[in-house]
């Protein structure tokens, strides 16, 4: 995926010659157990029900109180833990890993931690602290869920910068860099310097609390990207709202500094980027510039976006200009720019540049991949251009899963839910191939599901 320049020989299916035409109708279902279909199917259909979604976390408190923390903590588990969680502990992650290995898949880890806008205010760092440990904890587990020698450095974690810094020091930070001429003293350069030394900064922008939380903040990601990059482990730092995105890709680009470097073997520090913003086009194109200029590896993750009915809500209560696009359709071509930019620099610049195609969307997919098959990408390229669920073709493929126990969960999967309602709202075709295929079971036809 990152610099190895051969087909991944640890992948089943095809060899980088002999690449199989995609197929989306749904054929890798008859590799899940018939309880694991139905189960799949009631999810998808109750995460598509708006009242459900919409007072998920109240409808939670009810049925604990109703039913008793144990009956209802085992439906949950028996349902939508069951059905999106790697598990509580270690040796039930490893478990959930070893199934999605047979399938050709590999984990993206995900800490349940993150800091919303409009949550009670955190109790001092012990709270950052905590979830600091937490990260380094799934930086181990990440590493040790890929020890083969063929995968070393191919190991990835997703990472929240409002599990490590609190969204109100974001919120400064993104009024003040977003003023026109800014102040050089908040640069990439000099975090990364305070990030390095551990000198304090003073910020002028911000008030003493302000800046010790600061620091401590850099301090924390830094420890987590100097950990992952000694357990070869990279950290793909998910984008969250737009008005503390421009603080979050500061702090991104100071880690970039210090650890995207080729001597690092980078990019270990890769951002996300939303096609649903409509400046993102042109910020990737910036951000990509700017990474090349400095001699930095750039790393991206390619997304739509989850945030969009809360952003155009925040947006109507202030009066401000709407920053995202107009429809689905306009998110689409903003998405099939980033990834054609993005395309030719991976072709182009080899090991310095790598993307990952974040979607559940077939033609995203096939944008994509119809450029290896035609031949327009140089051998291996394909290896720097994972793709979160396509596996049929052959292709580097990772699965976002989040792991822990129900309290932490549950509260971020029904937050997913609620930001992501539209996509859940629009996935008839895969209940449409999940009902096909256990009608074709029940009919008699069933597969032989590997064990």
């Amino acid at each position: 995926m990152f610099r190895t320049r051969r087909a991944l020989s640890s992948l089943p299916g095809p060899s980088s010659g002999d690449w199989r035409p995609l197929n989306f109708d749904g054929g890798a279902f008859h590799l899940k157990g018939t309880a694991e279909l139905a189960r799949a199917l009631l999810v998808l259909r109750l995460c598509a029900w708006p009242p459900l979604v919409t007072h998920g976390l109240a409808l939670q408190a009810w049925a604990q109180r109703l039913l008793g923390s144990r009956l209802s903590g085992a439906l949950l588990r028996a349902s939508v833990y069951g059905q999106f969680v790697a598990g509580e502990t270690g040796e039930e992650v490893r478990g959930c890993v070893r199934q999605l290995q047979a399938l050709g898949l590999r984990p993206l880890l995900a800490v349940p931690t993150e800091e919303e806008p409009d949550s009670a205010a955190k109790t001092g760092e012990a709270w950052y602290e905590g979830n600091l440990s937490a990260m380094l904890r799934c930086v181990d587990l990440s590493r040790g869920l890929l020890e083969t020698p063929d995968l070393a450095g191919k190991n990835l974690m997703q990472l929240k910068v409002t599990a490590l810094t609190s969204t109100r020091l974001c919120k400064e930070l993104t009024s003040w860099i977003t003023r026109p001429g800014a102040s050089l003293e908040l640069s990439p350069e000099r975090l990364a310097e305070a990030m390095d030394s551990g000198q304090n900064l003073q910020v002028s922008c911000l008030n003493t609390e302000q800046n010790q939380h600061l620091q401590a903040s850099l301090s924390r990601l830094n420890r987590v990207a100097q950990y992952a990059r000694a357990q070869q482990v990279r950290l793909l730092v998910d984008a969250e709202y737009t008005f503390i995105n421009p603080a979050l890709s500061l702090l991104v680009a100071a880690l970039a500094v210090r650890w995207n470097s080729p001597r690092e073997g980078g990019p270990w520090v890769w951002n996300t980027y939303q096609a649903y913003l409509k400046d993102t086009p042109e910020r990737l194109r910036r951000d990509a510039e700017a990474a090349r200029r400095a001699g930095l590896a750039f790393g991206v993750k390619l997304v739509r976006g989850a945030y969009l009915d809360k952003e155009r809500k925040v947006f109507q209560l202030q009066g401000t200009e709407d920053p995202t696009q107009p429809d689905y359709e306009a998110t689409s071509r903003s998405y099939s720019r980033c990834l054609e930019l993005m395309l030719r620099l991976v072709s182009h610049h080899g090991p310095m540049c790598h993307l990952m195609v974040a979607s559940h969307n077939e033609e995203s997919v096939r944008l994509a991949t119809k450029r290896y098959e035609a031949g327009e990408w140089e051998t291996g390229t394909h290896e720097k251009v994972p793709f979160l669920l396509l596996w049929q073709a052959g292709y580097v493929v990772y699965k976002s899963i989040p792991y822990g126990c129900l309290k932490e969960v549950i509260p971020y999967l029904i937050r997913r839910a609620q930001e992501n309602r539209s996509v859940l709202q629009g996935a008839r075709r895969e209940q449409a191939l999940l009902s096909q295929e256990l009608w074709r079971r029940l009919l008699g036809g069933r597969r032989r599901a590997p064990h």
